[in-house]
């Protein structure tokens, strides 16, 4: 079992930054990522990472994110991070970290062995 702790997340205005971490206690084959859940919706996919050694990290964002959230990892410190900026109200959610991932279909939240407890972020208007 591999546990993830996220941190990071807090309240912003609109047009803020948050930088969220996840440090994971051991690898997990490479593939971690960050899931967002507001009240009364689905999970959804935010970003993933997929560490392919000498070729560098394949990324994947939802198009909601693209150009405001970068995903980053640190492999010698099993951590993931979301940097977030021009942060929405709509990006209003708890954040979640997953790790481990059983198939390339990343969106899926069933693709992910492994999830932190989440961290909440808040951006007001």
């Amino acid at each position: 079992q591999v546990q993830l702790v996220e941190s990071g997340g807090g309240s912003v205005q609109t047009g803020g930054s948050l930088r969220l971490t996840c440090t994971a206690s051991r690898y997990s084959n490479g593939c971690m990522s960050w899931f967002r859940q507001a009240p009364g919706k689905e999970r959804e996919v935010v970003a993933a990472l997929y560490n392919q050694g000498a070729r560098g990290p394949a990324t994947y964002y939802a198009d909601s994110v693209k150009g405001r959230f970068t995903v980053s990892q640190d492999n010698a410190k099993n951590t993931l991070y979301l940097q977030m900026v021009t942060l929405k109200p709509e990006d209003t959610a708890m954040y979640y970290c997953a790790a481990g991932c059983g198939g390339m279909a990343w969106s899926r939240p069933d693709t992910w062995f492994h999830w932190g407890q989440g961290t909440q972020v808040t951006v007001s208007s």
